[in-house]
């Protein structure tokens, strides 16, 4: 059965046309008023971007869903969880400051900000869900504890879940690091050949798991498999791309453990979460690292759904029929209809997502696209 996910293009020629209005009748039309109950605690799942970064979602447009959740009678919180790797933010502290750093302030979102999962990420509940690879996994506790939810995701690429999307904000955005860590089973192998020694990765390992060592006066990297908790910063900053994972059997499985955190992450709340994917600013890698690269595509404009599969599904479309840019980092595919991810890293299958979305029952593949006139 086909979800309907509606869709506001960025065309705007008239006053009540803007970005903001649009917002708002996206989440009127995709029926979100009916999630939220007089009173409910309704988390606002949102990334507030690594500092350095500016692709995040304008805290402007956050201020829309904020006002429509309180005139549905709810109490809205904008919330994250803290991250795994090194960073701006890696505990409650300085997250907060970093989200207020990019305009998430009181006086611009009108909600207050919330670290799902505390201080230093030990705030988590367990959730059962009896999937594939995981009886149970770890959600942090104030979105566990929330009674409702609407999920906005800023859609792009990543490098090597292919994309990231709704399922992706729920499954690592709304787990503690241990959660996090559980999901990244993939572990980094160094290319030797390829390695210049220039220690990027040394800086941005937050277990200290990879150092530089001189063999016959050549230095590369080195990556201690026992440390490495296979969160791929390093794979991200390598200037080289002298870090890679098997792709053939560990990245599938990575996959499929960030599905089941997502499932659990709704768990409860199925009936009671709505998301919006902004697809403006189409970038190459995910909010979490230190910069934003040129889009890969032009702005499309805003998705909302309470289908988390057949949004990401419809994203996913929207994004590939576009004509990919010439000067961004897309090294092939750039025709309409080709998958722009599979444009930026050859290896990469993010329909995976999706598909194994469907099997675990978090939603369906199948959209009917339903154009805001």
């Amino acid at each position: 059965m086909p979800s309907n996910v509606y869709f506001a293009r960025m065309r705007a020629r008239e006053p009540h046309e803007n970005t903001l209005s649009k917002i708002k009748r996206l989440f009127l039309a995709a029926g979100f008023p009916s999630l939220i109950a007089p009173g409910d605690l309704t988390a606002i799942k949102i990334h507030f971007g690594e500092w350095g970064n500016e692709s995040y979602i304008h805290p402007v447009h956050t201020r829309q869903v904020v006002d429509c959740v309180k005139e549905a009678g709810g109490k809205p919180f904008l919330t994250d969880s803290n991250t795994l790797y090194r960073g701006s933010r890696a505990n409650a502290v300085d997250h907060m400051v970093t989200a207020i750093e990019h305009g998430f302030a009181y006086a611009v979102v009108h909600a207050p900000l919330v670290i799902a999962d505390g201080l230093r990420g030990k705030n988590w509940r367990k959730v059962e869900i009896h999937s594939r690879h995981f009886p149970s996994v770890l959600v942090s506790g104030d979105i566990a504890d929330a009674h409702a939810m609407v999920v906005l995701s800023h859609f792009k690429g990543h490098e090597v879940a292919g994309f990231g999307g709704a399922i992706k904000n729920l499954a690592m955005g709304c787990a503690p690091p241990a959660g996090k860590q559980a999901q990244h089973c993939a572990r980094p192998l160094p290319i030797g050949e390829r390695c210049t020694g220039c220690g990027r990765c040394v800086l941005a390992c937050p277990r200290n798991a990879i150092s530089l060592k001189t063999v016959k006066k050549r230095t590369a990297a080195h990556i201690e498999p026992s440390r490495c908790v296979g969160c791929f910063e390093c794979m991200t900053v390598c200037p080289s791309q002298a870090i890679d994972v098997d792709w053939e059997t560990e990245i599938p499985q990575f996959v499929e453990r960030m599905v089941e955190y997502a499932v659990g992450a709704v768990s409860g709340k199925e009936k009671k979460t709505g998301y919006m994917n902004f697809l403006l600013q189409i970038t190459p890698d995910c909010d979490c690292v230190p910069w934003s690269d040129a889009s890969i595509v032009p702005d499309i404009g805003i998705l909302a759904s309470t289908d988390p599969v057949a949004i990401d599904a419809a994203s996913f479309d929207l994004v590939n029929r576009e004509e990919g840019r010439p000067d961004s980092f897309l090294q092939g595919n750039y025709q309409r209809g080709e998958d722009k991810f599979r444009g930026m890293r050859k290896k990469t299958d993010g329909y995976r997502q999706i598909r194994y979305g469907e099997e675990c029952g978090l939603g369906s593949s199948g959209y009917e696209l339903i154009t805001l006139s």
